[in-house]
């Protein structure tokens, strides 16, 4: 499994209710997304900060959403580049679904 992170500085601070309604009005594009396991959006706490934290099951499924047009999105959805940081998610402990995933 890979783990993204995107992030991105946002042009002005925004609330955390402003987030929750702007997250809402993407969450839909993510539904159903071939190998896409969870989505987390985020926001820091002094609301200057934004992104989303995906958990996918290979490089190739993250690679396949991760195209300039979705970048181009983000810029033109909330003013900003993003940044997409990669990492190896060899375990994951899930307590809601209590399971425990692992690669391979």
């Amino acid at each position: 499994m890979i783990t993204v992170i995107a992030q991105f500085k946002l042009p002005q601070p925004i609330t955390k209710e402003l987030a929750r309604q702007t997250f809402l009005s993407t969450a839909h594009n993510y539904r159903d997304l071939p190998g896409l396991i969870r989505k987390y959006y985020i926001l820091s706490q002094d609301g200057g900060m934004a992104g989303g934290v995906y958990l996918w099951n290979s490089r190739e499924d993250a690679d396949r959403l991760y195209t300039r047009d979705w970048q181009s999105f983000v810029r033109e959805k909330y003013g900003a580049d993003v940044s997409l940081t990669y990492f190896e998610c060899p375990v994951v402990v899930d307590n809601i679904s209590r399971e425990v995933l692992a690669d391979g």
